[in-house]
């Protein structure tokens, strides 16, 4: 019984690293830009406020009131300058312009060959998602193949974990890829 209860706490255990490993999966790919305004756009951007590099989205507001628009509503005024300066030298490729209040972002429309840059991309990022699925698999099966050298577990619980762990897998890879095809047909929608 005990080894059956260390078996499914591993099992347990690595289903909830491999959802940490798609969640994380998941925000790199809100991180992509569309042909669409998406306030996550601006998630990595880091704005040196008095000094301190400061995540833009805790010194203003993010919104996208219009299909190709993010508005940027700083919460010190006085800081508009350094929050235009951030966007200019981040990677998002958009340039920023300001009234004084808000800076705004117009989001263009991609040309074919950067749809097919960032399709790229994204595919690399759930490469990247995959392999750290599977390296939870390959920790989780070596923990199990201990337990049976241990004599905590027989063979035939270590087989029944690893059908379990291999189902595990499927499903979360299989999760991501969906994942990626509904970002894929986002990402070349026109």
């Amino acid at each position: 019984m005990a080894a059956e209860n260390l078996i499914d706490e591993l099992l347990q255990d690595a289903g909830e690293r491999m959802g940490k490993s798609l969640e994380s999966a998941h925000h790199e790919f809100s991180t992509v830009r569309t042909g669409r305004a998406s306030p996550s756009l601006l998630d990595r951007v880091q704005v040196d406020y008095y000094g301190a590099m400061t995540p833009l989205n805790q010194l203003s507001t993010i919104s996208a009131p219009e299909a190709r628009l993010l508005t940027v509503q700083p919460y010190d005024k006085s800081s508009i300058k350094a929050i235009e300066k951030a966007i200019n030298e981040s990677d998002v490729g958009l340039t920023p312009s300001n009234d004084g209040n808000v800076v705004r972002l117009v989001v263009p429309e991609l040309t074919e060959e950067r749809r097919r840059e960032l399709v790229k991309v994204v595919r690399n990022l759930a490469e990247e998602g995959r392999v750290a699925i599977r390296n939870v698999r390959r920790d989780t099966m070596q923990h199990l193949r201990e337990l049976k050298a241990e004599g905590e577990a027989s063979s035939d619980d270590e087989h029944r974990a690893e059908v379990e762990l291999q189902k595990l897998t499927d499903g979360r890879i299989g999760e991501l890829d969906t994942v990626l095809k509904a970002k894929e047909e986002e990402i070349l929608a026109v």
